[in-house]
C-alpha cells in the first residue's frame, strides 16, 4: 500500500490546479459590445476560454479574442458556443469581446467561462524517507483525476447549454401557440359578427320588398 504524507498530497493537488477562473453570465442587448478581461502574469501560461449562448433568437453570438498587443487570436461570427486552450505568449491584459450586432430586436443570454492556468511542474517536492516511484505515480493519478474533472464539467456545461435552449425553444413555441389561439378566436368572431350583418342586411331588403 502506498503511504504518503498529507503535506504532499495537498502539494501535489495545488499543482494539478493551479488556476484563476471565471464564470459569469451576461446578457445582451441588440447591437450591443461587451468586453472582459484576464491578466496573465507570466509567458506560457494556459488559457481556457468557454462560451455558449444559453436564450435569444438563433442561439447566436460574434466573439473576439486579443492579447495585450491588440493582435486578434480568435474570432468567429454567428457561433453557438466554442471551448478553446490559447498558450499566452505575452503578459498583459487579454480582452474576450462578444458582439450581438447581427440581432436589432432580440438579446441574448450568454454563459461563459476564463480560466488562467499555470503549467505544472512535474517534480513533486518529496520528504526524506519517500520513494520517488511513489511519488510519481501519485501525481499521475492526480493529473488523470484533474483530466476526468475537467471533462465532467465540460460534460455538464454541455447539459446545462441544451436545457437552456431548450426551455427557451419550449417558452418560445407556447407564446407563439397562444397568439395564434387569440388571432384565431378574434378571426372567429370577426367572421361569426360579418355573417350576421350579412343576414340581417339580407332579410331586412327582402321584407322591405315585400312589403311595398
Amino acid at each position: 500500500m502506498v503511504m504518503v504524507a498529507v503535506p504532499t498530497l495537498l502539494a501535489l493537488l495545488g499543482l494539478a490546479t493551479t488556476a484563476s477562473s471565471t464564470a459569469l453570465t451576461t446578457l445582451l442587448s441588440p447591437s450591443e459590445r461587451l468586453c472582459f478581461y484576464a491578466d496573465v502574469d507570466k509567458a506560457g501560461e494556459k488559457i481556457g476560454f468557454y462560451f455558449a449562448v444559453q436564450s435569444g433568437g438563433s442561439f447566436d453570438i460574434d466573439f473576439e479574442v486579443k492579447d495585450p498587443n491588440d493582435k486578434v487570436l480568435l474570432d468567429g461570427q454567428r457561433e453557438r458556443q466554442g471551448d478553446y486552450v490559447l498558450t499566452a505568449n505575452t503578459v498583459g491584459e487579454y480582452t474576450f469581446c462578444f458582439e450581438n450586432d447581427m440581432s436589432t430586436l432580440t438579446d441574448k443570454l450568454v454563459d461563459f467561462d476564463i480560466m488562467v492556468e499555470s503549467e505544472p511542474r512535474r517534480e513533486a517536492p518529496a520528504k526524506p524517507g519517500q520513494l520517488a516511484e511513489q511519488t510519481s505515480a501519485l501525481e499521475e493519478n492526480i493529473f488523470r483525476l484533474n483530466s476526468l474533472l475537467m471533462s465532467i464539467k465540460r460534460t455538464q456545461k454541455y447539459f446545462h447549454t441544451r436545457e437552456n435552449r431548450g426551455f427557451s425553444t419550449v417558452k418560445s413555441t407556447q407564446s407563439r401557440l397562444f397568439w395564434y389561439a387569440v388571432f384565431e378566436t378574434l378571426g372567429v368572431i370577426t367572421m361569426a359578427m360579418l355573417q350576421v350583418y350579412v343576414l340581417q342586411t339580407f332579410f331586412t331588403k327582402t321584407a322591405r320588398r315585400y312589403r311595398v
